[in-house]
């Protein structure tokens, strides 16, 4: 009779989309790397776009505004210095074109299985990933462009 109120369900692994926030299943899940992230253009149009940010990206085209600039600086270096794995929905993954999505499934499955306890062996700096080169091209247009065309003329 006290097993009836027991619960004996064993909890299975549950994660969350690095991105989105929303919940993940093995089905969905894609691991990327910190430089994969931040080499989308799409990712940063979306992200410099997104109602917490959309204030700085108009001011920023608007009116020039420097402090709105140091925002969208900041927003790029909250990203590109995190050295990790990323866990990405595949609701999220379309913002990611240049990522070979078997192969980041393929580390998504991996990391599912091992219950969040994988690393991609080619994850590191993503300024020593890209170069210092792509990576200011990279830094340039997340901050001086990223979202211009959703600005209301």
């Amino acid at each position: 009779m006290l097993n009836l109120f027991k619960k004996n369900k064993k909890k299975g692994f549950k994660a969350h989309c690095d991105l989105s926030r929303q919940p993940l299943d093995r089905a969905s899940t894609y691991l990327l790397t910190t430089a994969e992230i931040i080499s989308s253009k799409k990712f940063w149009d979306n992200k410099m776009t997104e109602p917490d940010t959309m204030t700085y990206t108009v001011a920023h085209f608007k009116t020039g505004d420097k402090t709105a600039m140091n925002i969208r600086k900041m927003i790029f270096e909250k990203y590109s210095k995190e050295d990790k794995h990323w866990a990405v929905s595949d609701s999220e993954i379309h913002l990611f074109d240049s990522v070979d999505q078997t192969v980041a499934k393929a580390r998504g499955d991996e990391w599912w299985d091992n219950e969040g306890n994988y690393s991609i062996p080619e994850n590191g700096s993503s300024l020593a990933s890209l170069g210092e080169e792509n990576f200011e091209e990279i830094r340039t247009y997340a901050v001086m462009e990223a979202g211009k065309a959703q600005v209301p003329a």
